[in-house]
């Protein structure tokens, strides 16, 4: 007798910053404009003291309601090599104990993700070299200097 596949998604909302290493990620049940939301209210309360600009593609839930505080960057279509954020996706994929593992259930999987965004937001320094883009760190700097 066979298994039968059953698919089940979760998804990882976060925001990284390249200068400091910082990252603020939550785990919502869809990729929609609700839980997008739901994120960046989250995020807008959780750094309410800063004025963020925040880097996203062009997915229709990322034309959500921005805090006051969250300056949208939109990416250029068909361009996920220049989001920062999928480069951390690729490396929580690549050593977060996702390659080759089947889980027995979402639970699984969604601890399985937190113990990973736990062990990457222990090293910030990661953070920084995963998304800090020549551009982008080049940016902060120019904007520093200005400021």
């Amino acid at each position: 007798m066979g298994n039968q596949l059953i698919r089940k998604y979760t998804y990882l909302y976060g925001a990284f910053c390249p200068e400091t290493g910082e990252q603020f990620s939550m785990i919502l049940p869809h990729a929609t404009g609700e839980c997008m939301d739901i994120f960046l209210k989250e995020f807008s309360n959780q750094f309410t003291g800063y004025r963020v600009i925040m880097g996203m593609d062009n997915a229709p839930w990322h034309n959500s309601c921005l805090g006051e505080n969250i300056v949208p960057l939109f990416q250029p279509a068909y361009s996920p090599e220049l989001n920062p954020a999928e480069h951390i996706w690729k490396y929580i994929r690549g050593n977060g104990g996702f390659k080759n593992h089947t889980f027995n259930s979402i639970e699984e999987v969604e601890d399985n993700l937190c113990m990973a965004v736990n062990t990457l937001l222990a090293d910030k320094s990661k953070i920084k070299s995963i998304t800090g883009f020549k551009w982008i760190v080049t940016a902060i700097s120019n904007s520093m200097i200005a400021g």
